[in-house]
């Protein structure tokens, strides 16, 4: 019999990093079949799936970041635009990678300099295409300002309004300032725009639950609220009930399945419904989410995301 797993609540492991590594993927399996090919080298898988995403920019974005994050994917999208010079997928795949090395912590000042030149060459040659600015959102929110970061949003908005990752970007990064507890916060209005302004289906609807979750990783950073959900107190306040009651409405009329990042939104909800000690509501997103855990929101409040999953999910399903 396999251990259980630990109680709710366990800190992250020593060194700060998960013990489990999360899938970008998600539930995706097609991208998942092209990037076991695409690491081995074989790109012209990757080439038709990028076409026959299209101009689905959420899809997009989605399959770049993923196959990006693959080790060796600067080399094979640099071989792609040997076979293929200025091809829009293969730069833009680069860009991407070139951001996704720019990540790593020991990456320095040139290395980020080249993701940045990288992405903007990107956008040139496909004027369009919200995916360019949608690296360099990401570059920001790791080593640049939430001023450059929100002028890559607009950006990004301008392409295309509903860019589901980048409003996840915006909210992170918005939610920071100030971390001193405010239950006016800035960030409450931008997810509340962003949901009002959106069509009935679409996920932003979950964006207010997102900021509610952000801003609890930023008060338990700060020590203004204790890094325990029922003592911290703001998982049942109003406003936590309002924006949890509106997002698991949304979800019950409208789930988005057809969403590429269908399953993150999931997460973000499963997590808002422990905290908030709903186990029972809980249990029906974590038979949805089934195995596509996200590391965001579980990693919040210094917690190892994927032991914290599991403990969640038991709570609320009665089972490991």
């Amino acid at each position: 019999m396999s251990p259980p797993p630990p109680p709710l609540g366990r800190p992250r492991r020593k060194g700060g990093r998960p013990g489990h590594i999360f899938d970008l993927a998600l539930d995706d399996g097609e991208l998942s079949d092209v990037r076991v090919q695409f690491a081995q080298g074989r790109w012209t898988r990757a080439r038709s799936l990028l076409v026959a995403t299209g101009t689905d920019w959420d899809r997009r974005g989605h399959r770049l970041l993923a196959l990006a994050a693959v080790p060796s994917a600067a080399g094979w999208a640099s071989d792609w635009l040997l076979a293929e010079p200025g091809s829009a997928d293969a730069t833009t795949l680069l860009a991407c990678a070139t951001v996704a090395r720019a990540q790593h912590p020991k990456a320095d000042a040139r290395t980020r300099d080249r993701a940045r030149e990288a992405c903007l060459a990107a956008a040139r040659l496909d004027p369009a295409d919200p995916t360019p600015w949608l690296g360099l959102m990401t570059l920001e929110r790791t080593h640049g300002s939430h001023e450059e970061a929100a002028r890559h949003f607009e950006e990004i908005h301008a392409r295309h309004p509903e860019h589901h990752h980048a409003h996840h970007l915006m909210t992170a990064g918005l939610a920071e300032a100030h971390p001193e507890s405010d239950p006016l916060h800035e960030v409450y209005d931008f997810a509340a725009w962003a949901a009002e302004q959106a069509p009935a289906d679409s996920p932003l609807a979950v964006l207010p639950v997102v900021a509610h979750a952000e801003r609890y990783r930023v008060l338990v950073a700060a020590g203004a609220v204790p890094d325990d959900p029922a003592a911290s107190g703001h998982w049942s306040g109003r406003r936590a009930r309002q924006v949890m009651k509106a997002a698991f409405d949304w979800w019950l009329e409208w789930e988005r399945e057809d969403h590429p990042r269908h399953r993150a939104d999931l997460n973000f909800l499963a997590h808002a419904k422990t905290c908030e000690g709903r186990p029972a509501e809980a249990a029906a997103l974590f038979h949805r989410i089934g195995r596509h855990a996200t590391e965001a929101p579980w990693s919040y409040a210094g917690r190892d995301p994927y032991p914290e999953f599991l403990a969640a999910r038991t709570l609320a399903l009665g089972a490991p």
